[in-house]
């Protein structure tokens, strides 16, 4: 199985952005996803969760921000991002959790103030 991230650009302030992650392979409708991201100097973190259920968890941080949802349909996991901050600035990466842990590819999201 793999993970292909995009999405990610350059956005103002107060912007929108949606992340997509594609996943190949079987397993997807199965695994647990999620978001993380990793900001120049820092740890990564996690951003958000959605289950095989379709249950959610957020980062304090994006609560009423980001919204996490996936197409089992498509294999794919999406990240909708508004009302960007300059704090938000990061690499950001899915996982896939399924028996194993499956990362995929950054994409870097840049938010200018």
């Amino acid at each position: 199985v793999q993970l292909q991230a995009s999405g990610g650009g350059l956005v103002q302030a107060g912007g929108s952005l949606r992340l997509s992650c594609v996943a190949s392979g079987s397993i997807f409708v199965v695994s647990d996803m999620s978001w993380y991201r990793q900001a120049p100097g820092k740890q990564r973190e996690l951003v958000a969760t959605i289950t095989s259920r379709s249950s959610t968890i957020y980062a304090d941080a994006v609560k009423g921000r980001f919204t996490i949802s996936r197409d089992n349909a498509k294999n794919t996991m999406y990240l909708q991002m508004n009302m960007l901050k300059p704090e938000d600035t990061a690499v950001y990466y899915c996982k896939a959790t399924y028996m194993r842990v499956i990362w995929g590819q950054g994409t870097l999201v840049t938010v200018s103030s």
